[in-house]
């Protein structure tokens, strides 16, 4: 999936000779993520997250769901925060690469490191 949006935009901003193509690309890779998450826990009944890491967590239900529903909220989230750095608030392109590059790696860090930290009462030393 992150080829073909890398591919189909990019090419249109070396086509179309407009960096707004690629000030989207995450924004739509962000959202297609959410929307695959929270397709097959609405359509398909199951829990793409649980599918994912499931050997390495035995967690209740519950926090099987709240675990899918906060990565489908952080893309989500994300989607937006990428629009508005590159297209709401008028700052340049060289800030909007500097906050995709560090500024969204440094977000996704922290969310994972919550993340970790609300899971590890789960995990148990064998």
């Amino acid at each position: 999936v992150s080829l073909v949006i890398i591919t189909v935009f990019g090419g249109m901003t070396l086509i179309f000779h407009d960096e707004t193509f690629i000030k989207w690309k995450p924004t739509v890779l962000y959202w297609s993520f959410a929307v695959a998450l929270a397709g097959s826990t609405l359509f398909l009944k199951k829990n793409l997250m649980r599918t994912l890491l499931n050997e390495q967590f035995d967690l209740p239900e519950a926090v099987w769901q709240k675990l899918n529903w906060s990565w489908i909220g952080f893309f989500a989230v994300m989607g937006i925060v990428n629009l508005a750095v590159a297209f709401a608030f008028g700052f340049s392109t060289d800030t909007w690469v500097n906050f995709k590059l560090f500024g969204g790696m440094g977000l996704m860090f922290v969310f994972v490191l919550v993340q970790g930290l609300l899971l590890s009462k789960y995990i148990e030393e064998k």
